[in-house]
């Protein structure tokens, strides 16, 4: 029967103790309750529970997985078909079903489901459609019908708002998608037609056949103002005239997928992708404390070119060698020709949050837009390293901020090397705030440069001049 497919207590409720134990948090008269009974039935019916991953994102379902007693994946908002489709790449036996509702599929995840149904990967959805934002409010939705109500369109949907979107009718247009039904919950005869659909969307799935997508007409009495019953009639004599519930298509193609099961072998992946296999030693330096207790937030900041993503990265896989987590996220754009990109780090004693670094406490910049941009953003107590070469003046910065000119660019050039500046700067900034040691900085030098081992001794060179400038104030260079 269907419990074998549900959690015996949902654990949302009172610990899953008593009735409040054995109910979900859907609204009286709420169809989900219903699509959650099918999708639960005919998983046991076609013996699948034990290999099928629920796919939940933002949304009423988004509490999904308390109740499925299946594989559960939580996704981001409107992404649920990517992530499922990762599911079933990455498990081709999985049975996969991306659970979701008509704001999250048709507004913000409009992109993911168009290309799932054009890639066609054998997965399910089940799309609930009840013509409104249900768990943020009751606002406007893409299905929302003309003239309705919501929290956004308060007088009604109108002509400028568009009409509602036909989202069957429109993944039946893809080339992937090989069943697509319209089906609702109104009477008994309509929640016959459903529970067969979700079936057939999972039979077809579990055959290797293709992509199957179910939409459910759902009621919503909460949001529409409405008792259960007039919620069903409102179904019946009004969405289901906007919605034309039945068959919209079905392709008798012939089972295809059935891709060998990838490798997980590390030493595959790590061959393939061309990583490192030595053992990086700590150097011993232990967390930067006296920047910050937690996480120290670190932004790198020139033109393409200046080296500031490299800079980043290196100091990245430095402070992972020494067992802190570690985050790199490059930002780049149309600035990053002749005004200014940025990389921001953060290393943290246990685990990065947020990898934005909006208030850093440590800034390198390479030119003039850049330190003018990011200058007063620097925490008070800080450090900001930027290139005498090409910057003359400092802007104001918050009281405390240390601010150290160094000449990047000319030490390199002196070099003979000018690419070289970005580790010009990485010396100056272990000397003079001292985020890691200069030995664990080295090493990731190294290990990055393992494949041109000719170009290890500039570097080295320059970041020991990017030291020696911050020991002796070095801020001009003449060779």
């Amino acid at each position: 029967m269907t419990k074998a497919a549900f959690f015996t207590h949902f654990d949302r409720h009172a610990h899953g103790k008593g009735l409040k134990g054995a109910t979900t948090h859907y609204c009286p008269g709420c169809g989900h309750g219903l699509a959650h009974k099918y999708i639960a039935e005919a998983l046991v019916d076609l013996g699948v529970q034990e290999r099928t991953v629920m796919i939940s994102p933002v949304g009423c379902a988004v509490f999904l997985y308390y109740y499925f007693n299946t594989g559960n994946t939580q996704a981001a908002h409107g992404r649920a078909p990517a992530v499922g489709i990762g599911h079933k790449l990455a498990n081709p036996e999985s049975i996969v079903i991306s659970y979701q509702g008509d704001g999250d599929l048709a507004a913000i995840g409009l992109a993911e489901i168009m290309h799932a149904a054009q890639l066609g990967i054998p997965i399910s959805v089940v799309f609930i459609n009840n013509a409104i934002y249900g768990m943020t409010g009751g606002q406007m939705a893409p299905t929302t019908l003309t003239g309705q109500t919501s929290t956004t369109s308060p007088e009604g949907r109108g002509p400028m708002h568009g009409a509602p979107m036909r989202v069957a009718e429109l993944i039946a247009q893809m080339d992937g998608a090989i069943y697509v039904e319209r089906c609702a919950l109104y009477d008994q005869r309509e929640r016959k037609r459903s529970q067969k659909a979700i079936r057939k969307a999972l039979t077809l799935q579990i055959e290797g056949r293709g992509f199957g997508f179910v939409e459910i007409l759902s009621e919503c009495p909460t949001h529409w103002g409405m008792s259960p019953l007039d919620s069903e009639k409102h179904v019946r004599e009004v969405m289901a005239k906007v919605y034309p519930l039945g068959l919209i298509k079905d392709d008798a193609r012939e089972p295809w997928f059935a891709p060998p099961k990838p490798s997980f072998d590390v030493g595959q992946l790590v061959q393939t992708i061309g990583a490192s296999q030595e053992i990086i030693q700590p150097s011993g330096g232990g967390f930067p404390g006296h920047l910050d207790p937690d996480d120290v937030e670190i932004k790198f900041a020139g033109a393409g070119g200046d080296g500031a993503q490299t800079a980043a990265m290196l100091l990245t896989k430095a402070a992972i060698n020494e067992g802190f987590d570690a985050t790199h996220i490059p930002s780049y754009g149309p600035e990053s020709r002749g005004g200014t990109s940025y990389a921001d780090v953060h290393i943290a004693k246990v685990e990065v949050l947020s990898p934005a670094a909006p208030e850093p406490h440590l800034l390198v910049a390479f030119n003039a837009p850049s330190l003018a941009k990011f200058a007063s953003t620097v925490k008070p107590g800080g450090t900001i390293i930027y290139d005498t070469s090409v910057i003359n003046e400092v802007p104001t910065v918050n009281e405390g901020v240390a601010v150290h000119g160094v000449p990047c660019a000319e030490i390199a050039r002196s070099l003979g090397a000018p690419f070289v500046k970005n580790v010009v700067a990485l010396g100056a900034l272990i000397e003079a705030a001292k985020p890691l040691s200069a030995e664990s900085l080295l090493s990731a030098l190294r290990i990055g440069l393992k494949n041109k081992c000719a170009m290890i001794p500039v570097n080295e060179q320059a970041f020991a001049w990017g030291q020696k400038a911050i020991r002796e104030g070095i801020e001009r260079f003449d060779d």
